[in-house]
């Protein structure tokens, strides 16, 4: 009864059926009680007019509708989508909670900022190109007033990836899914290949695939910047700190099959802020964790996947960090300005960087090559002993390239499927999700978002099913599996 149930789908929006933040009153009602608070406080106190007793500015509102943990690409893009598409101007309260307010450790700005649609699950090049007119048009939906329009030096060079006579088959499925969806992609011979970028070997190479349109890449700061003025520009609180725990209420439940189900609601959320040993409570209606690699442990504090094993409660986000690398190189006799971004079968990729021959690449490691993911220190000794060769073997110029450059970040990993995770969670009514992406999350960010606003204002998709990509699939084992991951 409960696994049918859980495949039945979505219910109405919490926002959309007018939840308050409150289990008691309204949100006037609590502003009213303000009010009152600070005429006391004014009636006691010496002097005029009431003036806060110390500087709080940098602390949480004590109540927000939403509260969403991580401000990163996809947190952002959930709180702009839910200020454009809310009924009345100023009626969500959104608060977004991000710990590292330099995000020199966020994986939004650590990327190569790629954008493509060779996917080989519809949903996401459905996402990806609704994202692409999304960045085309960036200055329609996130222009300020009298702020400078964003350039987000958006460079459609296309993606480029690489099949041995192992993985043709797939390319050739995956390309048939693409242009169904609405892609333009082109597949192509080596005789095709060595003609059109001669700079490349195709020794080994059985098949192409080519991105003719709306695929390439741009600068992840500056979406992300823009999306943090846009939203600001909307009402959007910021908060500068760590989400330490939530606090829930329980509702224990039988289904008619005698299944016990115990659902739980969270009231609050504790914010420790930055220059604080202390936490601030935030009362809440909604929370969204957007917390990249770190959602995982997110989903811990608020009791997901705690319970016994094989059960919905004992269902974990299965996301973490796993650390990639991204070398910048130098090759002056390197691929010109045609260059697509490379993808190689060996997990092997590049791309060309300004117009000095430069270059950025990295390599998608197995399993057993997994790096340590507690520190963001670079290993160049896997660039010589991992990247390198296939570099070079692909693009013989790149036998005589120097690395100049080299940084490290995180994939938001789901072990699972190596997809994202979009929608609420099934027991924890009031929370919803929006990451594991796997390296594809800052792309598809705009889709995302609107996606997840959807669902809470609504209580369905509406723009794009990502059905898909609930929660609820990894309790019952169904993966939505994607094949073309960098």
């Amino acid at each position: 009864m409960l696994r049918r149930a859980l495949r039945l789908g979505l219910g109405p929006g919490l926002l959309g059926r007018g939840l308050g933040t409150h289990r008691e009153g309204s949100t006037l009602a609590w502003d009213g009680k303000v009010s009152e608070i600070k005429k006391k406080i004014q009636s006691i106190l010496p002097g005029g007019a009431w003036s806060p007793l110390c500087d709080t500015s940098h602390l949480p509102p004590e109540h927000s509708d939403v509260v969403i943990v991580g401000g990163g690409v996809l947190g952002l893009s959930v709180a702009y989508w839910l200020k454009r598409l809310e009924k009345q101007q100023g009626a969500i309260r959104v608060l977004v909670v991000e710990r590292d307010h330099t995000y020199s450790q966020a994986s939004t700005v650590l990327s190569v900022g790629g954008i493509r649609q060779q996917f080989s699950l519809p949903e996401n090049i459905q996402l990806s190109l609704f994202s692409v007119e999304f960045l085309r048009n960036i200055n329609e939906y996130l222009a300020v007033v009298d702020d400078p329009p964003l350039d987000l030096q958006f460079n459609p060079s296309g993606y480029l990836f690489l099949a041995s006579e192992e993985g043709a088959t797939i390319m050739e499925n995956n390309v048939k899914v693409q242009r169904q969806e609405g892609a333009k992609v082109c597949l192509m011979s080596p005789e095709q290949l060595q003609k059109k970028f001669p700079w490349i070997n195709t020794e080994g190479v059985a098949l192409a695939s080519y991105g003719l349109e709306n695929e390439g890449w741009f600068d992840p700061w500056c979406l992300l910047q823009g999306l943090r003025r846009k939203v600001q520009s909307m009402g959007v609180l910021f908060c500068h700190g760590e989400v330490t725990r939530f606090v829930s209420s329980s509702n224990h439940m039988e289904t008619t099959s005698g299944e016990k189900v115990t659902l739980r609601r969270i009231h609050e959320v504790h914010v420790k802020v930055d220059r604080s040993q202390e936490y601030q409570p935030v009362e809440c209606a909604i929370v969204v964790i957007a917390a990249g690699a770190w959602s995982g442990q997110i989903a811990e504090l608020a009791g997901i996947g705690k319970g016994p094993p094989g059960t919905l409660q004992g269902t974990r986000l299965p996301v973490e960090p796993r650390k990639r690398y991204v070398y910048l190189w130098h090759c002056p006799q390197g691929p010109g300005l045609e260059a697509p971004l490379v993808a190689d079968p060996s997990g092997a990729y590049f791309r060309r960087e300004g117009l000095g021959n430069n270059y950025l690449g990295g390599y998608s490691p197995t399993e057993e090559e997994e790096p340590d993911p507690g520190n963001l220190e670079v290993d160049h000794d896997f660039f010589q002993e991992k990247v390198w060769p296939h570099l070079a073997r692909r693009v013989p110029a790149f036998e005589t390239l120097k690395v100049r450059r080299a940084w490290a970040g995180y994939y938001d990993y789901n072990t699972f499927d190596q997809n994202g995770v979009v929608g609420p969670h099934p027991l924890v009514v009031n929370m919803y999700f929006a990451t594991g992406f796997s390296g594809h999350g800052l792309q598809q960010a705009p889709a995302v978002g609107r996606a997840v606003a959807e669902v809470m204002l609504e209580g369905r998709f509406q723009t794009i099913d990502l059905s898909p990509f609930l929660f609820s699939r990894f309790y019952l084992g169904e993966k939505a599996q994607e094949h073309c991951i960098i």
